[in-house]
């Protein structure tokens, strides 16, 4: 894994095998920020990242100048490896082990853009519960996105707030909230 653009271009992500992750492939990644980078100025955003896993997505927001980014999941070893590298790469990263859903029942904050990259085996329900708690605690700016990683398998559109999604190959984005054409 590799960091694909920004400051730290090029810069190999070597996480522990013992990571219960699935990192999202460098294409999904590029494309995923091709897409960011025509709607936001990277330096101006405030970012929240679930379901964290390596930090692979938090470090290309950083890499492209974000500052003020949150990192959440539940794995102890997870945000170890976040914090990590954050520091080896002096990243600007607040790192949360948390639950994902109680983190979202109880933020005050509000971003920007929000990435949720939850197992691919997560039931219906719990994508829905994201959505929900997202727009129920009103955590988006009013230009603000968010943004669901998910199997091909799964659909979302059929949740309020849906916007469109994007596919590469088993991996799909769904964007809620702004509409983009």
């Amino acid at each position: 894994m590799r960091i694909i653009s920004g400051e730290f271009k090029g810069r190999k992500i070597e996480p522990p095998k013992n990571l219960p992750v699935r990192p999202t492939t460098d294409m999904a990644k590029e494309s995923l920020f091709n897409i960011l980078n025509n709607l936001f100025y990277f330096d101006e955003l405030k970012v929240l990242d679930l379901f964290s896993g390596t930090g692979s997505i938090s470090y290309e927001f950083a890499s492209r100048g974000t500052e003020t980014i949150t990192c959440v999941d539940n794995d102890f070893n997870c945000t170890k490896f976040i914090l990590q590298m954050a520091e080896k790469f002096e990243m600007p990263l607040q790192v949360i082990k948390s639950d994902v859903f109680k983190f979202l029942e109880t933020s005050q904050n509000k971003y920007n853009v929000i990435f949720a990259d939850p197992p691919y085996a997560l039931a219906h329900e719990e994508f829905a519960k994201i959505v929900e708690l997202v727009f129920a605690h009103s955590l988006l700016e009013a230009d603000g996105l968010l943004i669901i990683e998910h199997s091909k398998h799964t659909d979302l559109s059929t949740l309020e707030y849906f916007s469109h999604s994007r596919s590469y190959g088993g991996c799909v984005f769904s964007f809620f909230g702004q509409i983009i054409d």
